[in-house]
């Protein structure tokens, strides 16, 4: 499954297809158009059978450059395994339904236009930028079903990285899109670049986990998602600094150098740490939103410092890489974990007790909001007239006693 993934993925790279990048979508849009007759060409067909043949060898794919896409599948089932519960089933519990809410309507506004065409960009191809896909897709279809076509690209690189990100809003500002969204991988960087398109006529808005916001020097017109970063890496510490006795050292894994939301969790966590007199941060390391640095970090650190008590983790791949690390140390009784997001493996850790707590977003939603809002501003509202400036999505702290629920959730698990 994890070379199928791969395989759309990297073909919806190259051939910039819309929509979302999950197998199921891919291979519904390549077979059926918007009204639901099949449209695929022979060449697309020798294409799939092409992708289950490779699926069911045992070959050894690489990308056009030579090397397998580790950031693809480095994540061993978040990207395929993500669903979204289906009502019919009654699946979701009144307790997730107010961590992850699925049940999105569209909102009274009337669309101005039968058809809208976005642009999309994030920082890195990830099982937690999947999940917001899912909401994107919702929202489209319920456009859809009344009447209105959303035709969207939703693309990153394979690797986090600012001038990458540059490129790709230089490149979507020349072709016809009526709004180009962007989670920006550093904001002093990419700022400029989005005034500049600003300046130029385009409509440019945030969305996802990382603003650039007015108070950056950003022109950007509105935002949508997490706010309060910052917040959410402190009540994480709390809750580490709690269960430790407010007595300990501690790493921090951040994630990708210059993104606003891990930079602000980070901060968070070593505001928490300075205010307790015998607790301390002993290291902080860059793993770029990768499990494997993660952990290669984490045993580097288990190594060098035999009295580590705590481990802040401040994205979705490094709570992985540092449990993997801990548990084949031996220490997972002894080392507390905090971290974030709704990664299948990191839940499966909760809920065994080697995770201590995690910070999970609401990424249906931003995906959902996202095109709500990208649609007021494709027809000219400004934020205040029919949406904020800033649409904030909720953060839920979650400890041992709720993975299970989530894990049957998200991911239809069973004990």
């Amino acid at each position: 499954m994890k070379m199928l993934v791969y395989v759309l993925n990297r073909y919806k790279q190259q051939k910039s297809i819309n929509k979302k990048g999950d197998c199921a979508a891919m291979l519904k849009k390549m077979f059926k158009d918007k009204t639901g007759k099949k449209k695929l060409k022979i060449k697309d067909f020798i294409f799939v059978i092409y992708v289950i043949a490779f699926c069911i060898g045992s070959f050894e794919l690489t990308g056009c450059d030579g090397k397998i896409d580790n950031q693809v599948l480095q994540e061993p089932d978040g990207k395929s395994n993500l669903r979204v519960p289906s009502d019919e089933s009654n699946e979701t519990s009144e307790g997730i339904a107010n961590i992850v809410d699925f049940n999105h309507k569209l909102e009274e506004y009337k669309p101005l236009k039968k058809k809208y065409n976005f642009y999309f960009t994030y920082k890195v191809v990830h099982p937690w930028w999947d999940a917001v896909a899912l909401g994107i897709e919702d929202a489209a279809k319920q456009y859809e079903e009344q009447g209105i076509i959303i035709d969207y690209e939703y693309l990153a690189p394979n690797a986090a990285s600012a001038q990458n990100q540059i490129k790709r809003l230089s490149e979507a500002s020349l072709q016809d899109f009526d709004v180009i969204g962007v989670d920006v991988a550093d904001v002093d960087v990419v700022t400029p670049v989005i005034n500049e398109l600003i300046e130029d006529g385009q409509k440019v808005m945030t969305f996802s986990s990382s603003d650039a916001a007015k108070e950056d020097g950003c022109k950007r017109i509105a935002y949508v998602g997490n706010t309060h970063n910052y917040e959410d890496g402190v009540e994480l510490t709390e809750a580490l600094c709690e269960k430790l006795g407010y007595s300990g050292k501690v790493v921090v894994l951040v994630g990708t150098k210059g993104a606003p939301c891990h930079e602000d969790r980070a901060l968070g966590a070593k505001d928490v740490i300075a205010k307790y007199p015998n607790m301390e941060i002993i290291e902080m390391a860059y793993d770029d939103d990768i499990v494997e640095k993660a952990y290669d970090f984490t045993k580097e650190f288990l190594t060098r410092y035999k009295d580590i008590a705590g481990i802040v983790c401040c994205n979705m791949s490094n709570p992985v890489g540092a449990a993997r690390a801990v548990i084949e140390a031996g220490r997972q009784n002894d080392i507390i974990i905090v971290g974030m997001d709704h990664d299948q493996e990191a839940l499966r850790y909760l809920r065994d007790g080697v995770i201590y707590a995690l910070g999970v977003q609401d990424c249906y939603s931003i995906g959902f909001d996202t095109v709500q809002v990208a649609i007021k501003i494709a027809d000219g509202l400004l934020p205040g007239e029919a949406y904020p400036e800033k649409t904030e999505e909720i953060t839920t702290i979650i400890y041992q006693d709720g993975a299970k629920e989530m894990l049957r959730t998200l991911y239809g698990e069973i004990d």
